[in-house]
């Protein structure tokens, strides 16, 4: 204790006892930080304010698709047609350009004639459901040309026949083809659902044989829209055509 001052006295290196320790804190001199009761809590100044579901669906919803001119629309067509490696409808290209489906098929329309018109080696046809470019048909001299020897597979005559049988009168079993035409065909008929042209599609309700019928990709290597456009068969049978169906049903 300094008896000059009356403050104790504190030796080198000791602390300095804080003035405002052990005093009991004055209930009133310290701010809430709590909201008061039925006070609603503001934000903090520059937080923004939650959005409303309302407000952030809306905020995310998407764009309106873009108005395609024709100029535009004709050079998405051309270059999604020359990627397809199958027939595509107008309503799947309708779906990916954002456009309505009549000006589509109007739109293809309009550049199969111009193909047609201006007398280029390859059309826009319409075949198994769908829009395809091919090579024109006077030209396939000069496309066989260039395809390399053995890339390119054909179908043997027994093949070719049996084809035709399911062709005209699918959906068929094996056993009434073998009958038409008179030998076994289990193989050639393997040999076509292996190559894509025939596919099974349920069986006969009497005897519960498969059935078989022909496939898109045969309409499409055929260039026919459905089966409906099959070359009529009369003018290929025989006189005594009724007798050999009687024969064979």
């Amino acid at each position: 204790m300094d008896a000059r001052g009356g403050e104790p006295e504190t030796g080198p290196g000791e602390p300095v006892p804080d003035a405002g320790a052990g005093a009991p804190a004055d209930p009133g001199s310290a701010v809430d930080a709590r909201p008061a009761a039925g006070v609603p809590e503001q934000p903090a100044a520059g937080v923004p304010k939650k959005q409303s579901a309302a407000r952030r669906r809306a905020s995310v919803a998407p764009e309106p698709a873009p108005q395609l001119d024709d100029a535009e629309l004709r050079g998405a067509l051309e270059a999604i047609l020359l990627v397809v490696d199958e027939p595509v409808s107008e309503a799947i290209l309708a779906e990916v350009l954002e456009q309505p489906a009549e000006r589509i098929g109007a739109m293809l329309r309009e550049i199969a004639a111009g193909y047609t018109a201006g007398g280029h080696g390859f059309e826009l046809r319409r075949a198994a459901g769908g829009w395809r470019l091919y090579t024109r048909p006077e030209y396939a001299t000069y496309v066989e040309r260039f395809v390399l020897e053995g890339q390119t597979v054909r179908l043997t005559q027994a093949a070719l026949e049996t084809l035709a049988v399911i062709a005209y009168k699918q959906p068929v079993t094996r056993s009434r083809i073998s009958a038409i035409r008179g030998v076994n065909c289990d193989g050639v008929i393997r040999t076509l659902v292996s190559r894509g042209l025939v596919e099974e599609c349920g069986t006969e309700a009497d005897s519960g044989a498969f059935l078989y019928r022909t496939t898109t990709m045969f309409l499409e290597k055929l260039g026919l829209n459905s089966v409906d456009d099959l070359p009529p068969l009369a003018p290929f049978l025989p006189d005594d055509v009724e007798e050999l169906t009687d024969a064979t049903r």
